[in-house]
């Protein structure tokens, strides 16, 4: 692997490779030319298939592709921390990928999206300003609080402290503004009262929160860090992209020590979105930090958006650690907790915009047909606000309707856990649940083996390698075979495909 500047990078190979687990979706190697821009969703599909939805979601999501040009793929991606993650982890895989679908195709270059202009900016800058421009301007930060990495050209050796600035706070998201209701008054409780802790052994360590998108874990955070700091104790909040961010850019400016000293010499450790915490090497210091916290008595709070038992991509130790304090989940939001929160939003845009009036009757519509998350009902709110301003007219059931009916969703399914599909076959097929996990090879407990691996793969969004580590550690290429498998089966046998349809309704019922 070469790695060129900073605004772009090229990965050649000598050819390309396959993949194990990922069918062959253009065998025929044609050139591609104007079907470019197919062949490079046929790429993304692929690595969705091998890397599974969260890491594809995680680290492609927003990776684009610019052009073709020279036998050389251009791709890009917004941040300077995911252009440098892609190329240290996967750009292998790209590159495979892209050669089985497009020939043209023999290096992928990947670049920041703007970086060029910026650096042009930042060089007249310095030149306009002369000498005193040695000091560097503050790292610009986005409304989601991660200080942007791409604000500077490159981390600088003594730059540890910045590399650990933490994510800002944002001054609404307090214990004051939380709607507190039965599906998150424990939560609630055990946050306050560690943020309210003085003194003595932490109560709770560590405070593990999970919930679904737009339940309240991130302003339940935040609150706790806002309290903390508050009563004058050493707070730092990251998102777990921040943490990644921090250490892969202390170990480059060659300040990893004091990027792992400020971390350990803090008196609250707050963390989100731990889920997307990938690398072992990341995973190992997260780890470490962790035990020396715990250790040294300070408090940490982590959330997720699923139990420590579910994070399959993270380190055993991790999750064991995780586990070991208080783990609380937050549950979906129930009608009086939806028409509180409604409340509470129209009343903060009422203050600023004193003729926003919204009849009870709209309010109950909304917060019974809005059942996702709290950020939903935010959007409802500032459609029903642009309705009001923009035509002039009072709110009515009819316009509330059509306001908001991209926003009115279908009860989403229920979340099927693998540990629940293994159960309810080992029920259905009179053998136990360690059978299943088990090396045992005879015809009773194969079928109901490779059933249950089909089932992990159609009804959740694990990748193959980690259904493969919940079936007792087993190789990908295990897993795969038994999908097929069962894939043929049903299409010749009806009654295993009536059988296999009845086990799918129970578990997501």
């Amino acid at each position: 692997m070469y790695k060129g500047d900073d605004s772009a990078s090229v990965i050649e190979t000598s050819g390309a490779r396959p993949v194990d687990g990922v069918p062959a979706l253009n065998d025929g190697g044609a050139v591609c030319g104007d079907a470019l821009e197919q062949a490079w969703l046929r790429v993304k599909r692929r690595l969705r298939v091998e890397l599974g939805e969260d890491v594809f979601t995680s680290w492609f999501g927003r990776l684009e592709l610019d052009g073709l040009s020279a036998g050389v793929a251009r791709l890009s991606v917004p941040t300077r921390f995911l252009k440098s993650w892609i190329e240290s982890h996967y750009a292998d895989r790209v590159l495979a990928h892209f050669k089985a679908e497009c020939p043209d195709v023999a290096r992928v270059a990947f670049g920041v999206r703007g970086a060029a202009a910026r650096d042009a900016s930042l060089a007249t800058r310095v030149a306009d300003a002369g000498p005193r421009s040695a000091v560097p301007a503050a790292p610009v930060r986005d409304h989601a609080g991660a200080a942007a990495a791409d604000a500077a050209p490159r981390p600088r050796a003594g730059a540890g402290d910045a590399d650990l600035s933490g994510n800002p706070l944002d001054v609404r998201l307090t214990f004051d503004s939380f709607a507190v209701g039965r599906s998150n008054a424990l939560a609630h409780a055990a946050a306050e009262r560690i943020a309210r802790h003085e003194g003595g052994t932490p109560l709770y360590n560590p405070l593990y929160l999970h919930a679904g998108v737009g339940l309240g874990k991130t302003h339940l955070m935040q609150a706790v860090a806002h309290e903390a700091q508050k009563r004058g104790k050493r707070v730092i909040y990251l998102t777990a992209d921040r943490f990644m961010y921090g250490f892969v850019a202390a170990l480059k400016a060659q300040t990893a020590l004091a990027f792992k000293e400020k971390l350990r010499g803090i008196d609250l450790l707050v963390i989100d979105d731990v889920q997307f915490l990938q690398g072992k090497s990341i995973q190992q210091e997260f780890g470490h930090t962790i035990n020396a916290l715990i250790d040294a008595g300070r408090q940490i709070v982590v959330a997720a958006d699923r139990p420590p038992s579910e994070l399959e991509a993270l380190d055993e130790r991790v999750r064991s650690r995780l586990a070991g304090g208080l783990v609380v989940e937050m549950s979906p939001l129930d009608d009086e907790l939806r028409s509180k929160i409604l409340a509470a939003r129209i009343a903060a845009v009422k203050s600023v915009h004193p003729s926003f009036e919204v009849p009870p009757p709209v309010v109950a519509y909304v917060a019974r047909s809005i059942t996702t998350n709290g950020r939903d009902l935010d959007g409802a709110v500032n459609r029903l606000l642009a309705h009001a301003t923009l035509t002039g007219s009072a709110l009515t059931m009819e316009t509330a309707e059509a306001a908001i009916r991209d926003l009115v969703r279908t009860r989403e399914p229920k979340r099927v856990k693998i540990e629940d599909i293994q159960k309810l076959v080992a029920s259905r097929y009179n053998v136990s649940r360690a059978d299943i996990l088990s090396e045992r090879r005879t015809a009773a407990v194969v079928k109901p083996r490779q059933i249950a691996m089909y089932l992990s793969k159609v009804l959740t969004l694990r990748s193959l390698p980690e259904i493969g580590r919940r079936f007792g550690g087993r190789d990908h290429t295990t897993v795969l075979h038994a999908v097929r498998k069962i894939e043929k089966t049903i299409g010749e046998d009806n009654a295993l495909n009536e059988e296999i349809e009845l086990l799918k309704r129970m578990l997501q019922e």
